[in-house]
């Protein structure tokens, strides 16, 4: 079993040289996806939001 500081030398070496192979997003790519993101979020939020309400009063009459 090799040295633990050779093991995490060699496991930092190995990750810097996979993180240069990695093909970074432009920034527009970047903006572009957060906005479909923050989009999406508000759309799921919103129909949570409906369900939530609509079940709620449906609940709230039935127990009437």
């Amino acid at each position: 079993m090799a040295n633990p500081l050779v093991r995490a030398q060699t496991f930092i070496t190995s990750v810097r040289e996979e993180l240069r192979q990695v093909t970074w997003p432009t920034r527009e790519e970047l903006v572009g996806s957060v906005l479909v993101v923050f989009v999406g979020i508000a759309l799921l939020g919103g129909f949570i939001s409906i369900v939530d309400f609509v079940l709620s009063n449906a609940v709230h009459r039935l127990l009437q």
